[in-house]
């Protein structure tokens, strides 16, 4: 607590901070978004390599590639391919590139990187992965991808999907 009297102001008001100790989160950190279909999926903040907002004109198109794969980005210097993640897991909307700018979420794992295009950003959770589970149906496409399920306090009607980032990275599915 602050109580050196030169911080007082000429009014004569404390102007001292009542400063209460940070609490440690319990679980790990999470990056919820959302799939153009509304669906609400998150990674672990560890898998994340950057989110970062592109505009359409600074993705180039790769002509005969995957109708997966938007293109590519220079990532600080490393070109890296973004896809359309809801595509790739199977979402029935196919992503709105026609906008200013396109949420990216880079993911890596073991020096591979890939850049996730979303259709929105949504909060950070801390989540305690051990305790969570899968409560509800998931679709066949997007099963092998999906670690649990949890629902947020204050939307009882949401379900947010914890997706494995190394599982989406190293998918035969990019082969096709």
């Amino acid at each position: 607590m602050v109580t050196n009297p030169e911080l007082y102001t000429e009014s004569g008001l404390d102007l001292s901070l009542d400063i209460k100790p940070l609490e440690n989160p319990d679980g790990e950190l999470h990056l919820r978004f959302y799939l153009p279909s509304g669906k609400a999926c998150a990674f672990p903040a560890t898998g994340i390599a950057e989110v970062m907002q592109q505009t359409p004109d600074q993705i180039a198109p790769i002509p005969n590639a995957s109708p997966l794969l938007l293109g590519t980005i220079n990532l600080r210097g490393r070109v890296i391919w973004v896809a359309d993640l809801g595509q790739f897991l199977g979402d029935s909307i196919a992503l709105k590139t026609d906008r200013p700018t396109i949420p990216v979420i880079a993911i890596e794992d073991r020096e591979q990187i890939i850049g996730l295009a979303i259709s929105s950003l949504g909060d950070m959770d801390w989540l305690n992965v051990e305790q969570l589970k899968i409560d509800q149906p998931v679709a066949d496409s997007m099963a092998p991808f999906v670690q649990a399920q949890w629902q947020p306090e204050n939307e009882s009607d949401l379900i947010v999907n914890l997706l494995d980032p190394g599982k989406i990275l190293w998918s035969a599915r990019w082969a096709t």
